[in-house]
């Protein structure tokens, strides 16, 4: 925690001789947790991932995410999710994770045979 000591000038007087007074603030902002921010914008049907941020709650996080990542009113939701609690799998072992897929070879497009009516699929 870091303790700053403000202290106002009005112009070139010091504060002892302009009336002004000092402060003490707290930089408390490094407890704050890390929150994942998701957008959907005005043209799209889904949430994209628009960046990282940290604020004390969720709503502050939503706060936040409007002000720093929709600042032209391009989105029209907002998610924010706290990054402790997304998974990921590790693409070390991505094979591991998707070989199952590789024994559906029905599932491959490649697989079916298109009339010649069907155009552009």
């Amino acid at each position: 925690m870091k303790n700053f000591i403000r202290k106002f000038y009005y112009g070139d007087i010091p504060e002892e001789k302009a009336g002004g007074g000092s402060y003490q603030t707290v930089n408390d902002t490094t407890n704050w947790p890390l929150w994942e921010v998701f957008i959907r914008s005005k043209q799209g049907l889904d949430h994209k991932h628009a960046g990282s941020l940290h604020a004390a709650d969720a709503q502050m996080a939503i706060e936040n995410a409007r002000d720093v990542y929709t600042r032209r009113m391009e989105g029209v939701s907002i998610w924010v999710v706290e990054s402790k609690y997304i998974t990921a799998s590790n693409p070390e072992e991505a094979g591991e994770l998707y070989e199952p897929a590789v024994d559906k070879i029905y599932r491959h497009p490649t697989f079916y045979q298109l009339p010649d009516e069907v155009n552009h699929m």
